[in-house]
């Protein structure tokens, strides 16, 4: 199917994640021009690499940025329209946990670093673009948030990173009513687990490299624990499969193009039927 987002632009963030491999190269295999918005830079330029090899139609610029810090966002937006043109698209997929924890244990330090990734890296980014997109009268805005905002038990150990990606889902469904008459689509996605398909396949910073895989295992071991039912959170999910970045990739794609032009202010999960509202 033809989207129709072939030479639009995107700008993506957390793009050295395993979630974000998976939008930045799916985004260029559509032929979007991606604005790949990372601290890790080198990740990013990898990614870059990576399409061209794959002979992708759509090009990708790696811009060091974090996304905490508005001047560093304005600086990578101002980077991407430069090189591209406009921003039609935009993704907020960094985000992340500072460490599992114990709700009574959590300290100051992780609460901040949450709350900054988490809150103020998507109203940055969404203030980042707002002249491209309401200046023209056309955009799209998908956020990525978590299930562990909608499922107490997916928020296990991670309880205050899900109430900051409670904070995107409200902050969603209220920007997609202020946009809407202004031309601008907001959206937003709860993902469940979405694994890499290796373990090489995310940067250093990424959660999996960080705690992820010391508690869940690599991808080759975490399938092998959900077939023998005794993968955490995940063996019995309704679909009996690991959900995998293009799982994502696919549902932003969508909910970047004109086909999806009459929705907006909607919360979707994906992950295997876990979360059924």
């Amino acid at each position: 199917m033809d989207l129709g987002l072939q030479g639009k632009t995107a700008f993506i963030t957390g793009g050295s994640g395993g979630i974000g491999r998976g939008l930045v190269l799916e985004f260029a295999r559509e032929g979007v021009n991606v604005i790949s918005a990372s601290r890790d830079k080198t990740t990013g330029e990898a990614l870059a690499k990576e399409a061209v090899k794959q002979g992708l139609p759509g090009r990708i610029l790696a811009v060091s940025t974090d996304v905490t810090d508005r001047a560093s966002v304005d600086a990578a937006v101002a980077l991407g329209r430069a090189e591209f043109g406009p921003i039609d698209i935009l993704v907020n997929n960094a985000g992340g946990v500072a460490s599992p924890s114990a709700f009574e244990k959590l300290d100051e330090e992780s609460r901040r670093w949450e709350i900054a990734v988490n809150i103020d890296g998507v109203v940055n980014c969404c203030q980042a673009v707002a002249e491209d997109m309401l200046s023209r009268k056309t955009g799209s805005v998908i956020n990525i948030s978590s299930n562990s905002s909608l499922l107490g038990e997916a928020a296990a150990d991670i309880v205050h990173y899900g109430g900051v990606k409670g904070f995107v889902n409200s902050f969603s469904k209220g920007l997609a009513w202020e946009w809407a008459k202004k031309g601008v689509r907001v959206n937003n996605i709860c993902p469940g687990w979405i694994v890499p398909h290796n373990a090489d396949e995310v940067g250093e910073g990424s959660f999996w490299n960080r705690f992820g895989f010391d508690t869940m295992g690599k991808p080759d071991d975490m399938e092998k624990a959900l077939e023998d039912g005794s993968l955490y959170n995940m063996s019995g999910l309704p679909i009996p499969r690991l959900g995998r970045p293009e799982d994502i990739a696919f549902l932003t794609l969508f909910l970047s193009s004109e086909l999806s032009s009459y929705v907006t202010g909607q919360m979707i999960s994906v992950s295997g039927g876990a979360y059924m509202p």
